[in-house]
């Protein structure tokens, strides 16, 4: 359930905007009135709470802004996304939602309807901030981003407001209370800290809620999850980090090599033009120490995170990573650093540093990614349905991914080959890309085959139930089985969970010594889990419905033998430790055979549990 803030009923908004316009700047509470100082001011930080508060005060005092509650995190809080567009957009935000999920899944859209809904339509760009919780800047920035998006009123903020809608989503709000309050715990500003806090900053994952977005385990990431590929589907989604590489201020697009094999080729060249802006807007302002690429180790490999798991959606993930803290730094000097080159356009000068410099790189940067989205709507629209049409005609025909074991293998027979030897090497039949994947509801485990499927779901995946038996390819499968078929828009994500990953083998020369992978080189989530799945590399249909939610309720098991029982047998899966610990809990035993039994006709192999 969605909970918005609203600061009169929405019929009296209506009369109140048809009557006058009233200039936001007239209205908004500037956040030094709110907060007692200025945003990204020395030694001072505010936790969630006052950040909640702030908001909902913009939302009530603006007509550019909705606050939307995602739902709640692991501690209980209210997960908060501002909507904010040009007021007159609100009237038809539902058609511009729907466009924009039309496009992203593009199944049914032709490029005539696809280009005249990229013009009807508006960008969605999500940015966020506060993921990583001591990295403080990203709730800062964003606040001090939706401050000004409700109260200035230049011209280009104006457009901005007429093109886009911003997502303004806080990553984190049990993380960014814990933190904040633990740095202004102490009254000596100078002893003022963000080290040493005595508890994880997400109750479960801690650091590592941004190797979540696969498998959205954490309440969090279902709720943004939820929010990316099932609601909005924002055409760029913007990540805010910390830190930037010593010597300058901010990474920021486009990435260094590899790219992961199953993206598709305009996710590479639309991260080159998105990042060309934002940096351009930098060297405009005058505000070095922005790098790219060969500047840091951050590349578009792996899946899991918030800003890379929205590639396999044909999403351009955004991340800038950038120094800054309310205790004052310093830059250092660092002699490469400030020798211009093209990953590193204009050099910063060494010397002190303040956060609310980082905030205002921030601010660059947000609006660097804003200003594209508002001259380039219609391309980013049209481009994501493109992305999708190419992942469905890919996943519906005999299709190969170049692999690069596979291009090892071919430079050790060809040095220069020819079209036969192309052929030969790469696009041998047997090599060809699956055309679906096939769960049986018969398997073993089931309970965490279906855990699997929901990880699918959360991530926008369409997958199928069968209503009835049915048979591909010789093979039989029972009803409830689950079906995901490659002809769809979202396809690079479905081999990238189903798949073997190839980290290309990367040395600068022969001899070398091999360049670190920025993150996980491998991950293949069927795998991790166990399911099992059968591969289909032709074409196939059967008695299918799609499943249209996340499955709230697992499927329902059976007690054979029950009547007068003494005990239970349950197989050794997954799920069966929650029965065991939950029997523990009360107090009474539970056992495993060191044996495999037979109870009831059926066979339990050496684990099974006895309760």
């Amino acid at each position: 359930m969605h909970r918005r803030w609203l600061a009169v009923p929405v019929l009296l908004v209506t009369i109140l905007l048809a009557a006058t316009h009233i200039d936001a700047q007239d209205r908004v509470t500037p956040p030094e009135d709110f907060f007692g100082h200025e945003i990204g001011a020395d030694y001072m930080l505010f936790n969630y709470e006052r950040l909640h508060e702030y908001w909902i005060q913009l939302a009530n005092e603006s007509d550019r802004m909705v606050l939307d509650t995602l739902g709640l995190t692991e501690e209980g809080r209210p997960q908060i996304q501002a909507i904010i567009t040009a007021p007159a957009n609100f009237a038809d935000l539902d058609r511009y939602r729907e466009i924009s999920a039309r496009l992203a899944k593009s199944e049914g859209v032709n490029r005539e309807e696809a280009q005249r809904l990229a013009t009807e339509g508006k960008a969605i760009i999500w940015i966020d901030g506060g993921l990583h919780a001591t990295e403080v800047l990203g709730a800062a920035q964003l606040t001090e981003m939706v401050y000004r998006l409700n109260e200035f009123t230049d011209s280009e903020t104006l457009r901005i407001l007429d093109d886009v809608v911003i997502l303004a989503t806080h990553a984190n709000p049990d993380g960014m209370t814990l933190v904040s309050d633990w740095y202004m715990r102490m009254d000596d500003p100078m002893e003022r800290s963000t080290a040493g806090v005595p508890l994880l900053y997400n109750k479960y994952a801690g650091h590592d809620n941004n190797r979540d977005f696969y498998m959205a385990a954490l309440a969090e990431t279902q709720n943004m999850n939820r929010s990316m590929y099932r609601e909005w589907f924002p055409q760029i989604v913007y990540n805010h980090h910390q830190t930037g590489p010593a010597g300058t201020v901010m990474f920021a697009p486009p990435f260094r090599d590899p790219p992961n094999h199953y993206l598709d080729p305009l996710i590479i060249t639309s991260l080159d033009r998105v990042g060309s802006a934002m940096h351009q807007r930098f060297v405009l302002e005058g505000k070095g120490g922005t790098t790219m690429r060969s500047g840091a180790s951050y590349s578009t490999w792996w899946n899991g995170g918030l800003r890379t798991t929205p590639y396999f959606k044909n999403m351009i993930g955004l991340l800038t990573e950038t120094i800054g803290h309310p205790t004052p730094i310093e830059i250092p000097f660092i002699p490469d650093r400030q020798l211009p080159h093209g990953d590193l356009p204009l050099p910063v000068e060494p010397g002190p540093w303040h956060f609310r410099q980082s905030v205002e790189y921030s601010q660059t940067a947000n609006w660097a990614v804003l200003d594209y989205a508002s001259r380039n709507s219609d391309h980013l629209l049209f481009n994501i349905w493109q992305m999708g049409q190419n992942s469905i005609e890919r996943g519906s025909t005999d299709s190969w991914t170049t692999l690069p074991f596979e291009i090892d293998e071919a430079a050790e027979q060809v040095d220069r080959g020819n079209r036969d030897d192309w052929q030969r090497v790469l696009r041998d039949p047997s090599d060809r890309d699956p055309r679906g994947f096939i769960m049986p509801s018969d398997q073993r485990d089931f309970l965490t085959a279906t855990k699997f499927v929901n990880s699918l779901l959360y991530n926008g995946v369409d997958v199928h139930r069968a209503t009835s038996d049915f048979t591909v390819q010789g093979t039989s499968y029972p009803a409830g089985s689950y079906v995901v078929k490659a002809d769809q828009a979202f396809r690079p994500h479905v081999l990238d969970m189903f798949r073997e990953q190839q980290h290309p083998n990367d040395f600068a020369y022969p001899g070398a010594p091999p360049t670190a992978p920025y993150d996980n080189t491998g991950w293949t989530l069927a795998w991790q889990m166990g399911v099992e799945v059968d591969e289909v590399m032709e074409g196939f249909d059967g008695p299918f419905e799609l499943i249209p939610n996340v499955i709230d309720s697992p499927p329902a098991g059976t007690v054979a033998g029950a009547a007068n029982a003494q005990g239970y047998v349950v197989d050794h899966i997954n799920d069966a430790f929650v029965a065991v610990n939950r029997v523990m809990a009360a107090g009474d035993d539970a056992w495993w055979y060191t044996e495999p039994i037979t109870v009831g006709g059926v066979d339990f192999p050496v684990g099974a549990f006895y309760l």
